[in-house]
């Protein structure tokens, strides 16, 4: 048998060329997510301090006041990146800035579903979900409507490639 070294190696890589140009980025969250994001983090901090006026912090105040400030700085480093997330495609690759970045390299792609809560897209930033043929998963939200665009048609040029 007599097998050319590519075909020995696997399926072969998934080529995409995203229709906006070289490389598109837009936010991962909508505008109203964020919002709600950064109200959580004001509504925690006037909550507690509402608590603590109140002297209706049982414990002690340095514990308590510990407690809080842990649980409000993880808030506040979520909601942060939550604010500066950023996803990015471009012809080799797909990543998102988040509190680590997460990237996936196209032609490893296996499989893709594009999660969308209709009607709530405005709030609900549709998510893909991807599956590289070595199973490494990994998800990427998308509040940009060509964003969005462009990774449906990627899912369904992935899924004509991938189908026997």
């Amino acid at each position: 048998m007599n097998e050319s070294p590519t075909e020995a190696l696997g399926p072969p890589p998934f080529r995409f060329v995203p229709s906006q140009g070289p490389s598109m980025q837009g936010p991962a969250f909508s505008p109203y997510f964020k919002l709600l994001a950064a109200v959580l983090v004001l509504g925690l901090a006037a909550w507690f301090v509402r608590l603590w006026l109140g002297g209706r912090t049982p414990g002690g105040t340095v514990s308590i006041f510990t407690w809080f400030l842990a649980a409000l700085a993880m808030v506040l480093y979520t909601a942060w990146h939550v604010v500066r997330s950023v996803t990015t495609l471009d012809a080799q690759q797909l990543r998102q800035t988040w509190v680590w970045e997460k990237k996936v390299e196209l032609r490893e792609l296996a499989s893709a579903q594009l999660i969308r809560v209709r009607g709530l897209e405005w709030l609900v930033a549709p998510r893909l979900l991807t599956r590289t043929l070595s199973g490494k998963l990994g998800v990427f939200h998308a509040a940009d409507p060509r964003m969005i665009d462009e990774l449906a048609r990627m899912v369904a040029e992935l899924r004509a490639f991938r189908q026997p």
